[in-house]
């Protein structure tokens, strides 16, 4: 596997991003040069960095030559390379760095593959899928560590933006009575679904839908997204509540 690199400007991506893939890259990666984060896009963007580093995957030195030499014979500002990459288990990888985490003194986050450190503890087994969310987030783990230290008995919660279900799951582990996961990305939704059914979470207890679903007030609400729909959400947020406990993270 050989990978070719190029350092660009961002108003150069999508024209290099459509040559890289003429040659035959088999992926495109975009990432920031200066290693600064986007905070919070706005919605319907694909907001880039100022200066971004593409790398493009080839399976065969040829592909990837010959993308080079079109590369630096069109764009003489360039300075394309290309180096070898080993092969690797990619998924492997990523599960080797998801490990058990603790939230408070007695939450466990613990992925599929891996063993409790404390069986006796409260403990949530979850795989993320395609959606956000394991707990290494800042405001996650925030959102978690409240969770932890808040007595749910008999409280009714909305998960509002439910990623993989961490935090809906989790208020449920803690005694939540029973919790509205909801989410505009279906994605989102079948990760909570399938996280609920490892852990065994009865039937009754979790609603999960698109937030158009949510026709009841509940007396928390949890919204661990960006700060432009917490704002544009406000008013629907108060509907939502029964007695104003609100607790809300934004992502970034």
């Amino acid at each position: 596997m050989l990978q070719l690199q190029i350092e660009c400007h961002r108003d150069d991506v999508e024209y290099l991003s459509e040559l890289l893939e003429d040659t035959g890259a088999l992926s495109i990666t975009l990432t920031d040069k200066q290693d600064d984060p986007i905070l919070e896009p706005e919605l319907g963007t694909t907001p880039l960095w100022p200066n971004v580093i593409i790398q493009a995957l080839y399976a065969k030195s040829h592909d990837a030559n010959a993308a080079l030499e079109l590369l630096t014979a069109k764009n003489t500002h360039l300075s394309p390379i290309i180096q070898s990459v080993p092969e690797q288990d990619w998924e492997r990888a990523w599960m080797d760095d998801f490990k058990p985490l603790r939230f408070g003194k007695r939450l466990w986050i613990c992925p599929s593959w891996s063993t409790s450190p404390e069986p006796n503890a409260v403990n949530l087994i979850l795989d993320p899928g395609l959606a956000f969310g394991t707990g290494t987030h800042p405001t996650t783990a925030l959102c978690l560590t409240w969770l932890e230290q808040t007595p749910l008995d008999k409280l009714s919660v909305i998960d509002y933006g439910c990623g993989s279900g961490i935090l809906a799951l989790a208020a449920l582990k803690l005694g939540a009575q029973h919790v509205n996961a909801v989410d505009i990305d279906e994605q989102a939704l079948v990760a909570t679904r399938n996280n609920a059914q490892k852990n065994l979470i009865a039937e009754d207890t979790l609603t999960i839908g698109f937030p158009e679903s949510l026709t009841s007030p509940a007396d928390l609400l949890i919204a661990n997204i960006l700060l432009s729909p917490l704002l544009a959400l406000k008013t629907r947020f108060h509907e939502l509540l029964k007695n104003m406990e609100f607790l809300w993270f934004q992502g970034f």
